[in-house]
């Protein structure tokens, strides 16, 4: 099965659809042809540049719904985490969680 992600203008990924994957091209000439729009092919299997069944990987990550596609790297690249400390790795085009030390509560002596 052959995965496509639509894009807007501002490149954020709006859905991910499931095609055919008999002719490399036929997926998306449907698409094209039946719903508009922008739609870049994505792979499941791929996450972090790395395809998990030891394919050649797609855009570094399997496109979500509010997912940014960046053309320079050919990457599809999920939101920044808002609740957490994370910094973005250029490698494989995922936040990465940036470990603190726990903060624990100081006690004076009475």
């Amino acid at each position: 099965m052959a995965h496509w992600a639509e894009i807007d203008e501002n490149n954020i990924v709006l859905r991910v659809l499931v095609g055919n994957n008999d002719d490399p091209d036929e997926g998306y000439q449907w698409l094209i042809e039946n719903l508009g729009g922008t739609w870049i092919k994505t792979s499941y299997n791929t996450v972090g540049g790395v395809h998990k069944l030891g394919g050649v990987p797609l855009r570094k990550n399997y496109a979500g719904i509010g997912f940014t596609y960046d053309p320079i790297r050919d990457a599809f690249i999920g939101p920044k985490p808002e609740a957490i400390d994370c910094v973005f790795n250029e490698e494989t085009c995922i936040w990465d969680v940036v470990a603190t030390e726990p903060e624990y509560p100081v006690f004076e002596e009475e």
